[in-house]
C-alpha cells in the first residue's frame, strides 16, 4: 500500500508540473515550485524524468530577478506524434499531430457511400499504415473520432450505420495490429474536445458543439471535462424526434432531428421546392448541383426558396439549442460541419428560435456561434484523447 501511494503521488506530480508547462508555454523550475506548492526538489526530479522521456525541454532563460537568469522549460512539441484520424464524412481523413495539436500531415482517402464495413475497415488500416509510415517520432497512440454510438470504455463502434459497423471490437483490432493505445470516440464528442482545447473556450466551464453534416450530433464538455454519459453516447440529439409525421430516418423511427435538417435533408429540400418554384434560381440548376452553396448563393440572390430552407433548418436546430440549454444552463453553444456554408441567416434563425424555445433568462445568456475549426476538428479531437489518456493533462481550469 506504502508503495501504491508513493506511485500514484508521484504519478500526480509528474501530471500536475506538465501541465502547467503546457499551460504556460515556457516556465522556470522555481516558478513551477512557487505555482504547484511542490519542492524544489521534488519539482527538479519530476522536470528530470520529463525531460528524460523527451517530454520537456529547456528553451533559453528569462528575465533575472538580481540573480542568476532563470532557465526556462518548455513542452516539446515535436517529441512525439499522435495519430489522429476523422471516419464521420464521405472520406476518411487523419492526421500526424504533434503534442501542441500542430498538423504534421494530412491524408484523406474517399468512402464509397455503398462500401460494406470489411472495405471500411480495411480502408481504416490503409490510412493508419500510411500516416505512420510518414511518422520520423515516436508514436504516442491512435486517437480516432467515429460515426454512430461508441462505448468509449471498451473501443467498441456499438453501431455506425453510414459505415455498415455493428458491434465492431475496433480498439482491441486496432491494439492488436498496431501495439500502441487506442482510444475511440464519437466524431461530435471529438469536435467539442477540439474546440474546448484548442479554440480558446477552456475559461468556459462547459461548452455544447453541435456538429451537423450528414448526421446531427452533439458533444458536451461540462465542468472543463468531456461528458460522455453513462453509456458513453451522450450528445446523439440527431435522433430526437422534432418532426409530427416525419419522415422514416435510417435509425428506424420518423421524424428525427437528422430528417429535417442535417445536410442531406437540407439538399433534399431545396430540391423538392425549386422543383415547384420555377422563379427560384435553383430551379434552373439539375437537381444534383444544388450544393449548400448553391443554396447559400440563391439566399443572397435573395431567392424565397433558399430562404424557406434556410428557416426550417434553423428552427428545428434552434429547437435542439433550446433542450439543450434548458437542460445544461449553458452560456456557449458552438455550431460546426457543413451547414455552416449557409453562414449567419442560419446561425440567426437558430438564435431566435432557441430564445422562443427556452426561459428568456437562460437564453439570454446563452451565445451562440460558429466553432473556430474547419475539417480538421474532429482529427484535433481525437488526438486530443491521447494527451489527456496518456500523458494526464486534465484541461479544465
Amino acid at each position: 500500500m506504502i508503495k501504491a501511494t508513493r506511485q500514484h503521488t508521484k504519478t500526480l506530480n509528474s501530471q500536475l508540473v506538465l501541465k502547467l508547462i503546457y499551460d504556460r508555454g515556457k516556465i522556470s523550475r522555481a516558478d513551477i515550485a512557487r505555482e504547484t506548492q511542490l519542492t524544489r526538489t521534488t519539482v527538479s526530479q519530476v522536470v528530470s524524468e520529463l525531460m528524460g522521456q523527451g517530454l520537456v525541454e529547456e528553451v533559453g532563460y528569462g528575465e533575472s530577478a538580481g540573480g542568476k537568469s532563470p532557465i526556462l522549460l518548455s513542452v516539446a512539441s515535436n517529441s512525439h506524434h499522435i495519430i489522429g484520424i476523422d471516419l464521420a464524412s464521405d472520406e476518411f481523413r487523419g492526421a500526424v499531430v504533434n503534442l501542441r495539436g500542430e498538423i504534421i500531415r494530412a491524408v484523406a482517402f474517399p468512402i464509397s457511400s455503398q462500401s460494406s464495413g470489411e472495405a471500411a475497415l480495411t480502408l481504416v488500416y490503409k490510412l493508419i499504415d500510411t500516416l505512420l509510415a510518414s511518422s520520423d517520432r515516436p508514436v504516442l497512440g491512435l486517437g480516432l473520432g467515429t460515426p454512430g454510438l461508441v462505448n468509449t470504455d471498451e473501443g467498441v463502434v456499438i453501431q455506425a450505420v453510414n459505415l455498415d459497423w455493428q458491434g465492431l471490437h475496433l480498439g482491441q483490432l486496432l491494439t492488436a495490429r498496431y501495439h500502441l493505445p487506442v482510444y475511440l470516440v464519437n466524431d461530435s464528442q471529438a469536435a467539442a474536445l477540439a474546440e474546448f482545447m484548442y479554440g480558446g473556450w477552456r475559461n468556459s466551464r462547459n461548452l455544447a458543439v453541435i456538429k451537423v453534416g450528414q448526421g446531427i450530433g452533439a458533444g458536451l464538455v461540462l465542468e472543463g471535462r468531456l461528458f460522455l454519459g453513462d453509456g458513453s453516447s451522450a450528445g446523439e440529439i440527431g435522433h430526437m424526434m422534432v418532426a409530427d409525421n416525419g419522415v422514416l430516418c435510417r435509425c428506424g423511427h420518423t421524424g428525427c432531428l437528422e430528417t429535417v435538417a442535417s445536410a442531406g435533408a437540407i439538399l433534399r429540400r431545396a430540391q423538392s421546392l425549386a422543383r415547384s418554384a420555377p422563379h427560384s434560381p435553383l430551379s434552373l440548376l439539375d437537381p444534383e448541383a444544388i450544393t449548400l452553396e448553391a443554396i447559400s448563393a440563391a439566399l443572397e440572390a435573395g431567392d424565397p426558396v433558399a430562404r424557406q430552407v434556410i428557416a426550417e433548418a434553423g428552427q428545428y436546430l434552434g429547437r435542439a439549442v433550446a433542450a439543450l440549454v434548458s437542460t445544461l444552463n449553458l452560456h456557449q453553444v458552438l455550431l460546426i460541419g457543413s451547414v455552416t456554408t449557409l453562414g449567419t441567416p442560419l446561425l440567426k434563425i437558430i438564435q431566435q428560435e432557441m430564445r422562443c424555445q427556452s426561459l428568456a433568462t437562460l437564453a439570454q445568456a446563452t451565445k451562440v456561434q460558429f466553432g473556430r475549426f474547419g475539417l480538421d476538428v474532429v482529427i484535433l479531437g481525437a488526438s486530443a484523447l491521447l494527451l489527456t489518456h496518456e500523458l494526464g493533462l486534465s484541461f479544465a481550469r
